[in-house]
């Protein structure tokens, strides 16, 4: 199996409380309690691990809150790579209503990255790069690390000969095009803050003329579209799929990886990530997956070629 990099330079623990019914200005007994490694990147190499891929993550990790995230991810599969740094790695509390399903999600902002620090990160990320066979940029920036960050860590994959799929949004993500990603990941709202467009089919052509080599949009319960320099493709699952759609993008992306580093052509690469993503948010377990349904819907993933025209 080809070894995957995931970059996540925000990295979480994450938190999960269950409560019987959440009511605002009341207290709550908590009837569940978990934790686990966060942020998008770390996210992604859990799914490819499952997958059976070799996988290494890199980020940051500060504090006794970074400790208890390594500690915890020293029980998964991906191989450790996270720079220390002195501040604390940041935490997301999501708060589950059992009553209804829903998530209220709190996120802290994250740690101040130093200078020296992300110097350090650079000469870690060229090392692991030497290694990998794709790459993934993911989620947002901590403070201190600077906003055109992600073009820099694109143009070094790139000068490696290293696929790079870049998932982030807003001024990260418009610098970050300027650098010629093989791929970015954005969802609609992502895509229509990059572009003006709300139609994902002229906005996926629009951020190709800025840079990107091949985007693929995640439209939902409507699947993903994806537009390359090869063709145009839409795929979508054969039913709704009912959930919780925790992690559903970060498993689409891993999907994406796989196919890559798989060398599966586009449209199978666009079903093994709309299965996943499926398989997600019909997990019991928000941020993990249905191996069972990922299994059997795979083959139902209904694939279309788009009318539009690459650019």
């Amino acid at each position: 199996m080809a070894t995957i990099l995931t970059v996540t330079l925000n990295t979480a623990l994450d938190l999960t409380h269950h409560v019987p019914e959440l009511v605002p200005h009341a207290s709550h007994r908590v009837t569940r309690v978990t934790q686990r490694p966060g942020g998008k990147g770390l996210n992604v190499a859990r799914v490819l691990s499952a997958l059976g891929h070799d996988t290494v993550v890199t980020g940051f990790a500060g504090g006794p809150t970074g400790d208890v995230l390594r500690s915890l991810l020293a029980a998964e599969r991906p191989v450790d790579a996270l720079v220390p740094i002195t501040g604390e790695t940041r935490r997301t509390l999501a708060v589950v209503d059992e009553s209804t399903g829903d998530t209220t999600q709190l996120n802290e902002p994250g740690p101040t990255v130093s200078p020296a620090e992300w110097e350090s990160f650079l000469l870690s990320y060229e090392s692991l790069l030497t290694g990998a066979e794709a790459v993934a940029l993911c989620g947002s920036l901590p403070p201190g690390v600077h906003v055109g960050a992600y073009a820099d860590l694109v143009r070094r994959a790139r000068a490696a000969g290293v696929p790079v799929l870049l998932d982030t949004s807003g001024e990260p993500l418009l610098r970050g095009l300027a650098a010629r990603p093989d791929l970015i990941k954005p969802n609609a709202d992502e895509l229509f803050q990059l572009t003006g467009s709300r139609d994902p089919a002229t906005a996926s052509a629009d951020a190709r003329r800025k840079g990107a080599r091949a985007v693929v949009a995640s439209l939902g319960p409507d699947g993903i579209l994806a537009t390359t320099d090869t063709g145009t493709w839409q795929a979508a699952p054969p039913a709704l799929i009912r959930g919780n759609p925790t992690g559903a993008g970060d498993s689409a992306v891993a999907g994406l990886l796989s196919g890559l580093v798989s060398h599966l052509p586009w449209p199978a690469r666009l079903a093994r990530a709309v299965a996943l993503s499926a398989a997600t948010v019909a997990a019991p377990a928000a941020g993990e997956f249905s191996a069972s349904v990922y299994e059997s819907l795979l083959p139902e993933i209904k694939v279309t070629e788009h009318p539009l025209t690459p650019s």
